[in-house]
Protein backbone atom coordinates (compact mmCIF):
# COMPACT_ATOMS: atom_id res chain seq x y z
CA UNK A 1 0.00 0.00 0.00
CA UNK A 2 2.67 2.74 0.53
CA UNK A 3 4.30 1.67 -2.48
CA UNK A 4 1.39 2.58 -4.36
CA UNK A 5 1.21 5.77 -2.82
CA UNK A 6 5.13 7.08 -3.38
CA UNK A 7 3.95 5.37 -7.00
CA UNK A 8 0.97 7.87 -7.01
CA UNK A 9 2.54 10.75 -5.67
CA UNK A 10 5.95 10.18 -7.96
CA UNK A 11 3.12 10.21 -11.20
CA UNK A 12 1.25 13.17 -10.18
CA UNK A 13 5.07 15.22 -9.84
CA UNK A 14 5.41 14.06 -13.50
CA UNK A 15 2.15 14.95 -14.30
CA UNK A 16 2.13 18.30 -12.97
CA UNK A 17 5.49 19.26 -14.54
CA UNK A 18 4.40 17.95 -17.67
CA UNK A 19 1.45 21.13 -17.30
CA UNK A 20 3.86 23.26 -16.61
CA UNK A 21 2.41 23.23 -12.95
CA UNK A 22 4.87 25.31 -10.37
CA UNK A 23 4.96 24.15 -7.08
CA UNK A 24 5.00 26.57 -4.05
CA UNK A 25 6.02 26.09 -0.70
CA UNK A 26 3.53 25.28 2.08
CA UNK A 27 3.00 28.81 3.91
CA UNK A 28 5.15 29.26 6.91
CA UNK A 29 2.89 28.11 9.83
CA UNK A 30 3.22 29.77 13.92
CA UNK A 31 4.77 26.24 14.68
CA UNK A 32 7.54 26.93 12.17
CA UNK A 33 8.42 29.96 13.89
CA UNK A 34 8.40 28.50 17.44
CA UNK A 35 9.87 25.42 15.96
CA UNK A 36 12.82 27.57 14.89
CA UNK A 37 12.77 30.49 17.41
CA UNK A 38 13.62 27.24 20.10
CA UNK A 39 17.11 26.61 18.11
CA UNK A 40 18.16 30.38 18.61
CA UNK A 41 17.12 30.48 22.10
CA UNK A 42 14.03 33.02 21.48
CA UNK A 43 10.47 33.01 21.98
CA UNK A 44 7.73 34.78 21.07
CA UNK A 45 3.87 34.76 21.83
CA UNK A 46 0.97 34.35 19.49
CA UNK A 47 0.72 37.65 18.33
CA UNK A 48 4.22 38.48 18.08
CA UNK A 49 4.27 35.41 16.04
CA UNK A 50 1.26 36.47 13.72
CA UNK A 51 2.90 39.72 12.92
CA UNK A 52 6.12 37.52 11.68
CA UNK A 53 4.06 35.75 9.07
CA UNK A 54 4.23 37.96 6.42
CA UNK A 55 7.83 39.21 6.76
CA UNK A 56 8.90 35.64 6.74
CA UNK A 57 7.38 35.36 3.88
CA UNK A 58 8.78 37.80 1.79
CA UNK A 59 12.11 36.81 3.71
CA UNK A 60 12.03 33.36 1.89
CA UNK A 61 10.77 35.02 -1.60
CA UNK A 62 14.35 37.13 -1.23
CA UNK A 63 16.16 33.98 -0.12
CA UNK A 64 15.07 31.82 -3.53
CA UNK A 65 15.82 35.00 -5.80
CA UNK A 66 19.30 34.46 -3.89
CA UNK A 67 19.67 30.98 -4.56
CA UNK A 68 18.64 31.46 -8.23
CA UNK A 69 22.05 33.66 -9.11
CA UNK A 70 25.61 32.06 -8.95
CA UNK A 71 28.33 33.32 -7.47
CA UNK A 72 31.45 32.12 -7.98
CA UNK A 73 33.87 30.98 -5.06
CA UNK A 74 36.15 34.37 -5.30
CA UNK A 75 33.47 37.33 -4.96
CA UNK A 76 34.20 38.18 -1.98
CA UNK A 77 31.64 39.33 0.80
CA UNK A 78 31.15 43.66 1.04
CA UNK A 79 31.49 43.22 4.72
CA UNK A 80 35.25 43.07 5.19
CA UNK A 81 37.13 41.73 8.37
CA UNK A 82 39.59 44.62 10.15
CA UNK A 83 42.36 42.87 12.23
CA UNK A 84 43.80 46.37 14.01
CA UNK A 85 43.43 47.73 17.24
CA UNK A 86 41.71 51.59 17.42
CA UNK A 87 45.97 52.56 18.20
CA UNK A 88 47.47 50.32 16.06
CA UNK A 89 50.12 52.15 13.66
CA UNK A 90 50.84 50.79 10.62
CA UNK A 91 54.57 50.66 9.69
CA UNK A 92 54.89 51.36 6.16
CA UNK A 93 58.96 53.35 5.91
CA UNK A 94 60.72 50.11 4.23
CA UNK A 95 64.26 49.19 4.44
CA UNK A 96 66.44 47.15 2.30
CA UNK A 97 65.92 43.61 3.40
CA UNK A 98 69.33 41.75 4.32
CA UNK A 99 69.41 38.30 5.32
CA UNK A 100 71.89 36.23 6.34
CA UNK A 101 75.95 35.68 5.03
CA UNK A 102 75.75 33.82 2.11
CA UNK A 103 76.72 30.02 3.31
CA UNK A 104 79.18 28.40 1.69
CA UNK A 105 78.32 25.59 -0.09
CA UNK A 106 79.85 23.01 -2.56
CA UNK A 107 78.15 20.56 -5.01
CA UNK A 108 77.62 17.24 -3.15
CA UNK A 109 79.12 13.90 -4.83
CA UNK A 110 75.93 12.35 -4.32
CA UNK A 111 72.99 14.29 -5.66
CA UNK A 112 71.20 12.56 -3.47
CA UNK A 113 72.03 14.59 -0.76
CA UNK A 114 70.42 17.66 -1.91
CA UNK A 115 67.34 15.77 -0.59
CA UNK A 116 67.36 18.21 2.26
CA UNK A 117 69.59 20.81 1.43
CA UNK A 118 67.65 24.61 2.58
CA UNK A 119 66.78 27.28 0.10
CA UNK A 120 70.03 29.47 0.88
CA UNK A 121 72.52 26.73 0.13
CA UNK A 122 70.62 25.63 -3.22
CA UNK A 123 70.10 29.61 -3.93
CA UNK A 124 73.86 29.68 -3.73
CA UNK A 125 74.89 26.48 -5.96
CA UNK A 126 73.20 27.77 -8.29
CA UNK A 127 73.88 31.22 -8.58
CA UNK A 128 77.52 30.03 -8.39
CA UNK A 129 76.91 27.80 -11.64
CA UNK A 130 77.98 24.60 -9.44
CA UNK A 131 74.00 23.52 -10.11
CA UNK A 132 71.68 24.48 -12.95
CA UNK A 133 67.83 24.84 -12.08
CA UNK A 134 67.16 22.05 -14.55
CA UNK A 135 69.42 20.07 -12.89
CA UNK A 136 67.77 20.53 -9.51
CA UNK A 137 64.36 20.21 -10.85
CA UNK A 138 64.51 17.28 -12.51
CA UNK A 139 65.83 16.32 -9.28
CA UNK A 140 63.06 17.34 -7.47
CA UNK A 141 60.77 15.90 -10.03
CA UNK A 142 62.22 12.29 -9.22
CA UNK A 143 62.06 12.45 -6.23
CA UNK A 144 58.04 13.26 -5.80
CA UNK A 145 57.47 10.65 -8.73
CA UNK A 146 59.64 7.64 -6.40
CA UNK A 147 58.14 9.02 -3.11
CA UNK A 148 54.55 10.33 -4.07
CA UNK A 149 52.88 6.45 -4.21
CA UNK A 150 53.91 6.25 -0.48
CA UNK A 151 53.24 9.85 0.71
CA UNK A 152 50.30 10.33 -1.95
CA UNK A 153 51.24 14.17 -1.53
CA UNK A 154 50.88 15.21 -4.61
CA UNK A 155 48.13 15.89 -6.99
CA UNK A 156 48.88 17.10 -9.95
CA UNK A 157 52.62 17.15 -11.45
CA UNK A 158 53.28 20.46 -13.48
CA UNK A 159 56.37 18.70 -15.23
CA UNK A 160 56.63 20.63 -18.13
CA UNK A 161 56.11 23.83 -16.84
CA UNK A 162 58.65 23.01 -14.61
CA UNK A 163 60.85 22.35 -16.92
CA UNK A 164 60.26 25.29 -19.20
CA UNK A 165 60.98 27.58 -16.07
CA UNK A 166 63.89 25.96 -15.44
CA UNK A 167 65.65 26.39 -18.88
CA UNK A 168 64.25 29.97 -18.60
CA UNK A 169 66.02 30.45 -15.23
CA UNK A 170 69.49 28.73 -16.61
CA UNK A 171 69.55 31.20 -19.82
CA UNK A 172 68.79 34.33 -17.67
CA UNK A 173 71.08 33.24 -15.04
CA UNK A 174 73.69 32.11 -17.93
CA UNK A 175 73.09 36.18 -19.40
CA UNK A 176 74.01 37.05 -16.10
CA UNK A 177 70.23 38.38 -15.17
CA UNK A 178 70.05 36.84 -11.37
CA UNK A 179 66.70 37.41 -10.45
CA UNK A 180 67.70 36.50 -6.52
CA UNK A 181 67.77 33.90 -4.24
CA UNK A 182 64.60 31.94 -5.28
CA UNK A 183 65.52 32.00 -9.10
CA UNK A 184 65.73 28.40 -10.22
CA UNK A 185 64.57 27.11 -6.82
CA UNK A 186 61.66 24.67 -7.55
CA UNK A 187 58.96 24.34 -5.10
CA UNK A 188 55.28 22.80 -4.40
CA UNK A 189 52.20 24.39 -3.95
CA UNK A 190 48.67 23.98 -2.36
CA UNK A 191 45.81 22.67 -4.49
CA UNK A 192 43.79 25.60 -3.76
CA UNK A 193 45.78 28.07 -6.03
CA UNK A 194 45.23 28.35 -9.02
CA UNK A 195 47.80 27.69 -12.32
CA UNK A 196 46.52 27.93 -15.85
CA UNK A 197 46.92 24.97 -17.56
CA UNK A 198 46.74 22.27 -15.07
CA UNK A 199 43.44 21.57 -12.79
CA UNK A 200 42.97 23.39 -9.16
CA UNK A 201 41.14 20.75 -7.39
CA UNK A 202 40.64 22.17 -3.60
CA UNK A 203 41.22 18.25 -2.78
CA UNK A 204 37.68 18.05 -3.90
CA UNK A 205 35.39 15.12 -6.07
CA UNK A 206 33.16 17.45 -7.33
CA UNK A 207 35.86 19.84 -8.40
CA UNK A 208 38.85 17.34 -9.51
CA UNK A 209 38.80 18.85 -13.84
CA UNK A 210 38.40 22.68 -12.24
CA UNK A 211 40.78 24.93 -14.67
CA UNK A 212 41.34 28.63 -14.10
CA UNK A 213 42.47 30.55 -16.68
CA UNK A 214 44.74 33.21 -14.55
CA UNK A 215 46.92 32.29 -11.77
CA UNK A 216 47.20 33.25 -8.09
CA UNK A 217 48.73 36.47 -7.38
CA UNK A 218 51.48 33.81 -4.82
CA UNK A 219 51.94 31.93 -8.26
CA UNK A 220 52.68 34.76 -10.26
CA UNK A 221 55.18 36.40 -7.57
CA UNK A 222 57.25 33.31 -7.64
CA UNK A 223 57.20 33.23 -10.72
CA UNK A 224 58.24 36.76 -11.41
CA UNK A 225 61.46 36.06 -8.61
CA UNK A 226 62.61 32.72 -10.69
CA UNK A 227 61.15 29.67 -9.17
CA UNK A 228 60.05 27.05 -10.67
CA UNK A 229 56.83 25.20 -9.74
CA UNK A 230 57.00 21.28 -9.60
CA UNK A 231 53.58 20.03 -8.16
CA UNK A 232 50.59 21.22 -7.13
CA UNK A 233 50.45 19.21 -3.66
CA UNK A 234 47.30 17.82 -1.83
CA UNK A 235 44.90 19.30 0.70
CA UNK A 236 42.15 18.08 2.81
CA UNK A 237 39.40 18.54 0.70
CA UNK A 238 38.47 22.00 0.90
CA UNK A 239 40.94 22.94 3.42
CA UNK A 240 40.07 20.32 6.15
CA UNK A 241 42.47 17.47 7.18
CA UNK A 242 45.17 15.78 5.12
CA UNK A 243 42.24 13.47 3.27
CA UNK A 244 41.46 14.07 -0.30
CA UNK A 245 39.45 12.29 -3.20
CA UNK A 246 43.04 10.34 -4.09
CA UNK A 247 43.95 9.22 -0.71
CA UNK A 248 45.63 10.10 2.75
CA UNK A 249 48.49 11.97 2.52
CA UNK A 250 51.09 10.38 4.89
CA UNK A 251 53.79 11.65 7.95
CA UNK A 252 57.13 10.92 6.45
CA UNK A 253 58.20 10.27 9.83
CA UNK A 254 55.73 7.70 9.90
CA UNK A 255 53.71 6.97 6.91
CA UNK A 256 51.08 4.89 8.76
CA UNK A 257 49.65 7.82 9.79
CA UNK A 258 48.66 11.23 8.19
CA UNK A 259 50.14 14.51 7.73
CA UNK A 260 47.53 16.25 9.36
CA UNK A 261 46.29 19.13 6.85
CA UNK A 262 44.65 21.10 5.71
CA UNK A 263 48.55 21.25 4.29
CA UNK A 264 48.96 18.19 3.90
CA UNK A 265 50.95 17.85 0.62
CA UNK A 266 53.01 20.79 1.54
CA UNK A 267 54.46 19.89 4.62
CA UNK A 268 54.32 16.14 3.97
CA UNK A 269 56.46 17.37 0.49
CA UNK A 270 59.01 19.76 2.35
CA UNK A 271 59.63 16.97 5.47
CA UNK A 272 60.10 14.30 3.40
CA UNK A 273 62.87 16.26 0.52
CA UNK A 274 61.19 16.38 -1.97
CA UNK A 275 60.56 20.18 -2.70
CA UNK A 276 62.73 23.04 -1.06
CA UNK A 277 59.90 24.82 -0.28
CA UNK A 278 56.20 24.78 -0.01
CA UNK A 279 53.13 26.88 -0.06
CA UNK A 280 50.36 26.40 2.82
CA UNK A 281 47.27 27.84 3.97
CA UNK A 282 45.79 28.69 7.41
CA UNK A 283 42.20 29.38 8.11
CA UNK A 284 42.05 27.49 11.75
CA UNK A 285 45.79 25.45 12.03
CA UNK A 286 46.38 24.44 8.67
CA UNK A 287 49.62 25.18 8.93
CA UNK A 288 50.95 25.00 12.43
CA UNK A 289 49.22 21.58 12.49
CA UNK A 290 51.04 19.80 9.45
CA UNK A 291 54.07 21.71 9.82
CA UNK A 292 54.26 19.98 13.59
CA UNK A 293 52.90 16.68 12.50
CA UNK A 294 56.04 16.86 9.98
CA UNK A 295 58.79 18.08 11.31
CA UNK A 296 58.98 21.30 9.20
CA UNK A 297 58.73 25.40 9.72
CA UNK A 298 56.47 27.47 9.28
CA UNK A 299 55.18 30.71 8.71
CA UNK A 300 51.33 31.88 9.36
CA UNK A 301 51.43 35.27 7.86
CA UNK A 302 49.53 38.16 9.93
CA UNK A 303 45.66 38.30 8.07
CA UNK A 304 46.14 41.17 5.27
CA UNK A 305 50.20 40.65 4.46
CA UNK A 306 49.54 37.89 1.20
CA UNK A 307 46.81 38.52 -1.24
CA UNK A 308 44.77 35.24 -1.65
CA UNK A 309 43.95 36.29 -5.38
CA UNK A 310 43.11 33.39 -7.11
CA UNK A 311 42.99 30.96 -3.81
CA UNK A 312 40.30 28.94 -2.99
CA UNK A 313 38.05 31.10 -0.09
CA UNK A 314 36.84 29.30 2.80
CA UNK A 315 36.82 31.90 5.24
CA UNK A 316 36.89 35.28 3.99
CA UNK A 317 37.95 36.61 7.42
CA UNK A 318 40.32 34.16 8.62
CA UNK A 319 42.01 32.38 5.59
CA UNK A 320 46.03 33.18 5.15
CA UNK A 321 48.79 32.50 2.71
CA UNK A 322 52.43 31.63 3.91
CA UNK A 323 55.05 28.93 3.44
CA UNK A 324 56.19 25.90 4.78
CA UNK A 325 60.16 25.45 4.49
CA UNK A 326 63.04 23.41 6.48
CA UNK A 327 64.53 26.86 8.29
CA UNK A 328 63.20 29.72 9.92
CA UNK A 329 65.38 32.27 6.87
CA UNK A 330 63.58 29.77 3.89
CA UNK A 331 59.89 30.86 5.44
CA UNK A 332 61.83 34.78 5.74
CA UNK A 333 63.14 34.70 2.12
CA UNK A 334 59.90 33.00 0.75
CA UNK A 335 57.50 35.87 2.50
CA UNK A 336 59.41 38.88 1.00
CA UNK A 337 58.49 37.18 -2.45
CA UNK A 338 54.89 37.18 -1.93
CA UNK A 339 53.47 39.60 0.97
CA UNK A 340 52.26 42.82 -0.21
CA UNK A 341 48.96 44.35 -2.57
CA UNK A 342 48.34 43.15 -5.63
CA UNK A 343 44.78 45.55 -6.28
CA UNK A 344 43.15 41.89 -6.32
CA UNK A 345 42.58 41.00 -2.64
CA UNK A 346 41.51 44.56 -0.74
CA UNK A 347 42.32 42.90 2.54
CA UNK A 348 46.00 43.10 1.99
CA UNK A 349 47.71 46.09 3.48
CA UNK A 350 50.55 48.53 2.62
CA UNK A 351 53.17 47.57 5.34
CA UNK A 352 56.49 47.35 5.65
CA UNK A 353 59.05 44.24 5.92
CA UNK A 354 61.83 45.30 7.50
CA UNK A 355 63.93 41.91 8.02
CA UNK A 356 67.21 42.41 8.42
CA UNK A 357 69.60 39.79 10.73
CA UNK A 358 71.68 42.51 11.87
CA UNK A 359 69.01 43.53 13.84
CA UNK A 360 69.52 43.56 17.76
CA UNK A 361 67.60 40.71 18.67
CA UNK A 362 68.94 40.42 21.95
CA UNK A 363 66.97 43.42 22.64
CA UNK A 364 63.53 41.79 21.51
CA UNK A 365 61.36 40.86 24.65
CA UNK A 366 59.82 37.89 24.67
CA UNK A 367 56.38 36.47 26.70
CA UNK A 368 55.47 33.13 27.35
CA UNK A 369 52.13 31.73 28.35
CA UNK A 370 52.95 30.36 32.09
CA UNK A 371 49.46 29.14 32.30
CA UNK A 372 49.88 26.57 29.26
CA UNK A 373 53.24 25.78 29.85
CA UNK A 374 53.02 24.66 33.42
CA UNK A 375 50.58 22.37 33.00
CA UNK A 376 50.97 18.13 31.21
CA UNK A 377 50.47 17.92 27.74
CA UNK A 378 51.87 16.11 25.10
CA UNK A 379 54.96 18.15 23.99
CA UNK A 380 55.81 19.58 28.01
CA UNK A 381 59.32 17.86 28.14
CA UNK A 382 60.51 19.38 25.04
CA UNK A 383 59.00 22.66 25.38
CA UNK A 384 60.31 23.00 29.11
CA UNK A 385 64.18 22.09 27.20
CA UNK A 386 63.03 24.57 24.65
CA UNK A 387 62.49 27.57 27.36
CA UNK A 388 65.53 26.53 28.86
CA UNK A 389 67.84 27.15 25.63
CA UNK A 390 66.32 30.47 25.13
CA UNK A 391 66.87 31.26 28.82
CA UNK A 392 70.00 30.26 28.30
CA UNK A 393 70.49 32.26 24.99
CA UNK A 394 69.96 35.77 27.54
CA UNK A 395 66.29 35.91 26.89
CA UNK A 396 64.45 37.00 29.62
CA UNK A 397 61.25 35.47 29.12
CA UNK A 398 58.19 37.74 30.23
CA UNK A 399 54.68 36.01 31.30
CA UNK A 400 51.91 37.24 29.88
CA UNK A 401 47.99 35.70 29.87
CA UNK A 402 45.96 35.32 26.96
CA UNK A 403 42.22 36.57 26.87
CA UNK A 404 39.94 34.47 26.92
CA UNK A 405 37.58 33.25 24.09
CA UNK A 406 34.17 33.49 23.50
CA UNK A 407 32.03 31.23 21.59
CA UNK A 408 32.61 32.61 18.12
CA UNK A 409 34.31 29.87 16.04
CA UNK A 410 31.36 29.37 14.28
CA UNK A 411 32.42 32.33 12.18
CA UNK A 412 34.31 30.31 10.33
CA UNK A 413 31.54 27.64 9.86
CA UNK A 414 29.38 30.45 8.71
CA UNK A 415 31.37 31.95 5.92
CA UNK A 416 32.49 28.07 4.68
CA UNK A 417 28.78 27.27 4.19
CA UNK A 418 28.43 30.70 2.45
CA UNK A 419 31.82 29.50 0.07
CA UNK A 420 30.11 26.54 -0.62
CA UNK A 421 26.51 27.22 -0.56
CA UNK A 422 25.95 25.68 -4.26
CA UNK A 423 27.69 22.55 -3.25
CA UNK A 424 25.10 22.31 -0.80
CA UNK A 425 22.34 22.83 -2.66
CA UNK A 426 23.62 20.35 -5.17
CA UNK A 427 24.00 17.67 -3.04
CA UNK A 428 27.46 17.03 -4.64
CA UNK A 429 28.86 17.66 -1.07
CA UNK A 430 27.94 13.62 -0.71
CA UNK A 431 30.80 13.42 -3.33
CA UNK A 432 33.38 14.06 -0.12
CA UNK A 433 35.65 11.29 1.22
CA UNK A 434 34.76 12.47 4.93
CA UNK A 435 31.50 11.88 5.72
CA UNK A 436 31.45 12.03 9.09
CA UNK A 437 29.86 14.34 11.61
CA UNK A 438 33.03 16.29 11.67
CA UNK A 439 33.52 16.96 8.43
CA UNK A 440 32.47 19.70 6.03
CA UNK A 441 29.39 17.97 4.39
CA UNK A 442 27.76 18.17 7.57
CA UNK A 443 29.35 20.90 8.87
CA UNK A 444 27.84 23.27 6.31
CA UNK A 445 24.81 22.04 6.64
CA UNK A 446 24.32 23.02 10.04
CA UNK A 447 26.07 25.77 9.53
CA UNK A 448 22.45 27.10 7.96
CA UNK A 449 20.61 27.22 11.15
CA UNK A 450 23.27 29.79 12.33
CA UNK A 451 21.25 33.32 12.47
CA UNK A 452 23.03 36.57 10.51
CA UNK A 453 22.06 38.25 13.68
CA UNK A 454 24.34 35.45 16.26
CA UNK A 455 27.06 36.34 13.30
CA UNK A 456 27.43 39.55 13.63
CA UNK A 457 27.25 39.70 17.24
CA UNK A 458 30.27 37.17 17.33
CA UNK A 459 32.16 39.63 15.17
CA UNK A 460 31.55 42.42 17.37
CA UNK A 461 32.81 39.76 20.36
CA UNK A 462 35.54 39.37 17.78
CA UNK A 463 36.67 43.13 18.03
CA UNK A 464 37.28 42.70 21.97
CA UNK A 465 39.25 39.56 21.42
CA UNK A 466 41.47 41.68 18.88
CA UNK A 467 41.87 44.53 21.69
CA UNK A 468 42.52 42.22 24.29
CA UNK A 469 44.90 40.45 23.02
CA UNK A 470 47.03 43.73 21.61
CA UNK A 471 46.89 45.44 25.25
CA UNK A 472 48.06 41.90 26.86
CA UNK A 473 51.19 42.32 24.25
CA UNK A 474 52.16 45.92 24.49
CA UNK A 475 55.26 45.19 27.04
CA UNK A 476 56.48 42.22 24.55
CA UNK A 477 57.34 41.86 20.77
CA UNK A 478 56.36 38.17 20.27
CA UNK A 479 55.25 35.55 23.06
CA UNK A 480 55.81 32.29 22.69
CA UNK A 481 52.80 29.27 23.25
CA UNK A 482 52.95 25.46 23.04
CA UNK A 483 51.45 24.37 19.51
CA UNK A 484 48.50 22.29 20.15
CA UNK A 485 48.04 22.93 23.76
CA UNK A 486 45.99 25.73 24.92
CA UNK A 487 43.85 28.92 23.80
CA UNK A 488 46.31 30.42 21.31
CA UNK A 489 46.12 28.80 17.96
CA UNK A 490 42.39 29.32 17.48
CA UNK A 491 42.75 32.60 19.21
CA UNK A 492 45.68 34.04 17.08
CA UNK A 493 43.70 32.70 13.94
CA UNK A 494 40.32 34.82 15.00
CA UNK A 495 42.85 37.92 15.70
CA UNK A 496 44.99 37.48 12.70
CA UNK A 497 48.41 37.46 14.53
CA UNK A 498 51.11 35.76 12.54
CA UNK A 499 52.67 33.00 13.81
CA UNK A 500 55.65 30.73 13.31
CA UNK A 501 55.72 27.24 14.35
CA UNK A 502 59.21 25.40 14.34
CA UNK A 503 60.63 21.66 15.65
CA UNK A 504 61.57 21.04 18.74
CA UNK A 505 62.65 17.65 18.77
CA UNK A 506 61.23 14.05 18.93
CA UNK A 507 59.18 11.99 21.11
CA UNK A 508 58.75 8.73 20.52
CA UNK A 509 60.46 9.43 17.08
CA UNK A 510 57.87 11.84 15.89
CA UNK A 511 58.46 15.83 15.79
CA UNK A 512 57.45 18.11 18.63
CA UNK A 513 56.67 21.66 17.79
CA UNK A 514 56.41 25.23 19.69
CA UNK A 515 54.54 28.19 18.62
CA UNK A 516 56.10 31.78 18.55
CA UNK A 517 53.43 34.86 17.84
CA UNK A 518 54.14 37.98 16.93
CA UNK A 519 52.45 41.23 16.91
CA UNK A 520 50.22 41.99 13.74
CA UNK A 521 52.54 42.74 10.93
CA UNK A 522 55.01 42.30 12.69
CA UNK A 523 56.68 38.76 10.65
CA UNK A 524 59.90 41.15 10.60
CA UNK A 525 60.68 40.69 14.30
CA UNK A 526 59.03 37.15 14.57
CA UNK A 527 61.18 35.88 12.02
CA UNK A 528 64.42 37.37 12.94
CA UNK A 529 63.75 36.08 17.05
CA UNK A 530 62.66 32.05 15.79
CA UNK A 531 65.84 32.31 13.00
CA UNK A 532 68.65 32.98 15.92
CA UNK A 533 66.76 30.80 18.09
CA UNK A 534 66.88 27.94 15.58
CA UNK A 535 70.56 28.51 14.62
CA UNK A 536 71.66 27.87 18.13
CA UNK A 537 69.14 24.55 18.46
CA UNK A 538 69.32 23.13 14.94
CA UNK A 539 66.03 21.11 15.90
CA UNK A 540 64.96 21.64 12.65
CA UNK A 541 68.31 19.82 10.80
CA UNK A 542 66.34 16.29 11.67
CA UNK A 543 65.05 14.75 8.73
CA UNK A 544 62.76 11.37 8.56
CA UNK A 545 65.20 8.30 8.12
CA UNK A 546 63.14 7.11 5.41
CA UNK A 547 63.79 9.41 2.86
CA UNK A 548 67.13 10.07 3.05
CA UNK A 549 68.25 8.69 -0.67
Amino acid sequence: MRKAILLLIFFSFLAGIAVGFVFKPQPITPGDVRAAASLIDLSFDGPEIDSMLSGLEDNRMDFQALHDTTIANSVMPAIQFNPFPKDFQVQRLQYPVQFGKAPKVKRPENMDDLAFYSVRELAELIHDKKLTSVELTTFCLNRLKKYNPELHCVITLTEDLAMEQARKADQEIKQGRYRGILHGIPFGAKDLLAVPGYPTTWGAKPYETQQFDSAATVIKRLEESGAVLVAKLSMGALAWGDVWFGAKTRNPWNTAQGSSGSSAGSASAVSAGLVPFAIGTETLGSIVSPSTVCGVTGLRPSYGRVSRSGAMALSWSMDKIGPICRSVEDCAIVFNAIYGPDNEDPTVVNAAFNYNTNAAVKKFRIGYVPRDFDRPYAFHQNDSIFLEQVKALGFELVPIELPEIPPIRFILEVEGAAAFDDLTRSNQDDLLVRQIKNAWPNVFRTSRFIPAVEYLQANRLRSGLIEALYERMKGVDLYLSPSWFGRNLTLTNLTGNPSVVMPTGLKDGLPTSITMTGQLLGEDKLLLFANYIQEHTNYHLNHPPGFLN
